[in-house]
């Protein structure tokens, strides 16, 4: 493989997934902590990736194959997507958030099929050099997360600000990516050998099994993609962004190893493994061990690699070359919009529903001046007594808050920022509560854990999900070879 086309191909898969790094996982706990929205609102946020996957692809990969040229596709809509994510780090309440994300997700999520099939268009090999260029893809989220947790502030706007400044690098990179136009009008006068067109899959019950599965999986695992940041935040785990950036190491293992795993296992065998390992990371998280939750962070190479990767290379090998990029599309439509939006709003609701057992209604006053009060958890007790009410009454982590002495009132926030006020009767109302052991006064530990979710039950649902899920496509998947390929990919 010419070594000039691999090095573009994979600055772009490496920009193309640092951006969605940047931002996606930091993203929870910036509208939690710091914009004080729910976890339906959070959930609706990160949905909006999922409605883009649902609209644009199937329109976009009709546009690729059959009347523009793709790497042209992948600039223009990163360029667009560069200005409203900007727009987006600009605004602070539910209504215009969730708007500016539709509109950025519509322009990014195309791009991940497109550069897909940009990808498989131009290489000789898909099993085998596909997983080589796809790698740099993990490494750019990899490199995002030692950004974020490093060099930018997690609670803040900058995450959303750079990943528009990565949006627009891509963008114009985008046009020095290999020219490959649509072939609508050659596939035309084409005969097909082996590939097929997605309606007449649909008709094959194994892959119309596979469609069916690969929905179903994603609504269990999109939990992950919301809520994972914001849980590793509860628990108090060193450095989240960077820290859920190990998933990211482990998947670069597998994916070197894909071409291996694909010849002795067989797709049946490396979905299964792939859809199980969703199963041992939720049971991982639920035991809020950090040893276990390490463990689950790990299994992401498998839970993505195994599924995902295996998933794009095997509707590729079902298609003809003509109709390439609208499978991708197919394929994330179903996964990254059908199910994906399905698992946000449920996932949503789940975390709305299993929520601290020790809430306090607050007073949520916007930059604008709009107040309002709000259930949530105890604000944040910071360990180093910089911020908030510890910074204000002279907590730090070995400080402890006696019942006989609460202040009237504590705060966080402010500024061009939501203010979080808690009044003293509230605290009274709820803190004998948190004093577990029952000597009238609040340790830190003891109000860190009020905080927290009920994440055993929160990360047991999408665990149970996954296996019935698991179990159905074990028992009706069948193995079967891989059609011929339509025609020979273009030599590179």
């Amino acid at each position: 493989m010419d070594p000039v086309l691999r090095c573009k191909l994979s600055v772009m898969m490496f920009l193309q997934y640092a951006i969605w790094g940047v931002w996606a996982v930091p993203m929870g706990k910036y509208c939690a902590e710091t914009l004080k929205f729910g976890g339906g609102e959070i959930g609706a946020i990160y949905s909006t990736t999922a409605i883009a996957a649902m609209i644009s692809p199937l329109f976009m990969g009709f546009l690729a194959d059959r009347l523009f040229a793709t790497e042209k596709l992948i600039a223009v809509l990163h360029l667009l997507g560069a200005v409203v994510m900007w727009y987006a780090s600009t605004v602070t309440t539910f209504d215009t958030l969730f708007t500016a994300m539709i509109v950025y997700s519509l322009c990014y999520m195309p791009t991940l099929a497109l550069t897909n099939s940009i990808s498989f268009a131009n290489i000789t090999n898909p099993e085998k050099e596909f997983p080589g260029i796809r790698v740099l893809g993990t490494f750019g989220w990899i490199a995002a997360g030692f950004i974020v947790a490093y060099a930018v502030n997690d609670k803040t706007n900058a995450i959303l600000k750079l990943a528009s400044g990565f949006s627009a690098v891509l963008g114009v990179f985008a046009f020095t990516l290999p020219h490959t136009p649509p072939r609508g009008k050659q596939a035309a006068v084409e005969t097909k050998v082996g590939g097929q067109g997605i309606g007449t899959l649909l008709q094959d019950p194994n892959f119309l099994l596979f469609t069916v599965v690969s929905f179903l999986i994603c609504i269990p695992l999109s939990m992950y993609y919301a809520f994972a940041g914001g849980f590793l935040g509860e628990i108090e785990a060193p450095a989240p962004a960077a820290l859920q950036t190990i998933g990211q190491m482990s998947e670069v293992g597998f994916m070197a190893a894909m071409p291996f795993f694909i010849t002795r296992l067989g797709v049946k065998n490396m979905l299964l493994i792939g859809m199980f390992a969703w199963v041992a990371r939720y049971a991982c998280f639920g035991s809020l061990s950090f040893p276990l939750v390490v463990v689950g962070l790990i299994l992401h190479g498998v839970c993505y690699d195994f599924f995902f990767v295996a998933s794009q290379i095997y509707v590729d090998n079902r298609v003809s070359g003509s109709q390439r990029a609208a499978a991708q599309s197919f394929l994330a439509f179903v996964t990254l919009g059908l199910g994906m939006y399905l698992g946000s709003i449920a996932g949503g609701k789940i975390v709305g529903a299993y929520q601290t057992k020790h809430p306090v209604t607050a007073t949520i006053t916007q930059p604008d001046g709009k107040s309002a009060e709000q259930s949530i958890p105890l604000p944040n007790w910071d360990a180093e007594g910089k911020e908030g009410f510890a910074k204000e009454l002279g907590l730090k982590a070995t400080a402890t808050l006696p019942l006989s002495q609460l202040p009237e009132s504590i705060s966080e926030g402010g500024g061009d920022k939501p203010k979080t006020t808690v009044s003293g009767a509230e605290l009274a109302r709820v803190l004998p509560g948190v004093d577990r052991n029952g000597d009238k006064q609040i340790d830190r530990p003891e109000w860190v854990s009020a905080r927290q979710a009920q994440w055993p039950i929160i990360w047991g649902i999408p665990a149970i999900m996954a296996l019935v899920t698991c179990v159905i496509f074990f028992l009706g998947f069948k193995n079967q070879a891989p059609a011929p390929t339509a025609e020979p990919a273009p030599a590179v």
